[in-house]
């Protein structure tokens, strides 16, 4: 059975860097998209970064443009978010979710298989 499975989250301070890895297993979403989203308490699910199955394609939300990197490992079936500058308006719990074909896109009705997400807390 396929799964998505977040790690890399944690307690940081405001400036600070952490690297979130998603490995994904089972064949249907080998090489399909696949995108990070996050969910801060008391808000709606947004849209933060999608890779497309090749790997060459990348698309950010505005509000981390500049500061995190998607980026993915064929070889291994995982896709990374490298989050630098974290503010805390970046806390949320951040969920990786993937597709069942190769395009990226920023829609979370797009994505058919989701993680169990992973906190992450920006705090001095």
């Amino acid at each position: 059975q396929a799964q998505l499975v977040e790690s890399g989250g944690g307690l940081v301070q405001p400036g600070a860097s952490l690297r979130l890895s998603c490995a994904a297993s089972g064949r249907p979403y080998s090489g399909k998209a696949m995108g990070w989203f996050r969910q801060a308490p008391g808000k709606e699910r947004e849209f933060v970064a999608a890779i497309g199955g090749v790997g060459t394609t990348t698309i950010y939300a505005d509000s981390v443009k500049g500061r995190f990197t998607i980026s993915r490992d064929s070889a291994k079936n995982t896709v990374y978010l490298q989050m630098n500058r974290l503010e805390p308006l970046d806390t949320a719990v951040y969920y990786c979710a993937a597709r069942s074909v190769v395009w990226a896109k920023r829609n979370d009705h797009e994505y058919d298989l989701w993680g169990q997400g992973t906190q992450v807390t920006v705090s001095a």
